[in-house]
C-alpha cells in the first residue's frame, strides 16, 4: 500500500506500510516524539528498543493478516506512523488496538487522519478485523474530536493511565465497530 498526501506547504508525504529496514528510523522517530508529546505511553529516553526488535516486530506485523503497520515518510524522513495490532488467539484475534503519532512540525496537516482512514479501509477488507480500539488521554480533545468524525465511541473512563511529573491522567477508551 502506497498513499500520498500533500502538506500544507507544498510538499507531498508518501504513506506506505513499514518495511524491516525503515526500523533504525523508527527508533529515531520515536525518540524525537516522545520529548514532543505528554500524549503518549512512553517519554523521553523511555523508548529502549534495539534496531533488531523493531525490525522483528516489522517482520511479525508483515506476515499478519490482522496487524497493520504504516509510515509517512517526507523526504526520506518518516514523520508519522501507525500501529494496529489484534490478538493472536481465536477468540481475541477480530479486534485490537491501534496508537498513531505525527512528529509535532506536521500537526495540522491531516496525516493522521489519513493514517487512521487507511487502517479503517484495511479493517473492512480484512474481512477479520470487526472491533478497532484506542485509548486517549481525556484531555487531549483534538485526538478526541478526530476520532469521534471517524465514530470511535468513549466506551470507559481508565483513571490513572499516565503518571507524568508527578501528577496522573486519565484516558478514555475508544472503540469503533466494523461492520
Amino acid at each position: 500500500m502506497t498513499n500520498t498526501r500533500n502538506l500544507k506547504d507544498g510538499r507531498t508525504c508518501i504513506i506506505r506500510n513499514a518495511i524491516p529496514k525503515d526500523a533504525s528510523g523508527l527508533i529515531d522517530y520515536l525518540n524525537t516524539i516522545a520529548a514532543e508529546s505528554d500524549n503518549l505511553t512512553f517519554g523521553l529516553g523511555e523508548w529502549d528498543v534495539t534496531i533488531e526488535a523493531e525490525t522483528e516486530f516489522i517482520e511479525s506485523a508483515m506476515k499478519s493478516d490482522n496487524q497493520y503497520f504504516v509510515i509517512a515518510e517526507l523526504e526520506g524522513l518518516i514523520i508519522a506512523n501507525l500501529n494496529f495490532t489484534a490478538g493472536t488467539r481465536p477468540r481475541l484475534e477480530h479486534f485490537g488496538e491501534f496508537g498513531v503519532s505525527v512528529l509535532k512540525e506536521y500537526w495540522g496537516n491531516g496525516i493522521a487522519f489519513e493514517l487512521i482512514d487507511g487502517l479503517i479501509q484495511w479493517a473492512k477488507n480484512s474481512k477479520k478485523i470487526t472491533k478497532i480500539n484506542l485509548q486517549v488521554r481525556e484531555d487531549n480533545e483534538r485526538a478526541i474530536k478526530l476520532y469521534k468524525k471517524f465514530g470511535f465511541e468513549i466506551e470507559g473512563l481508565v483513571t490513572r493511565t499516565f503518571f507524568i511529573e508527578g501528577e496522573y491522567y486519565n484516558s478514555y477508551q475508544m472503540g469503533k465497530l466494523i461492520d
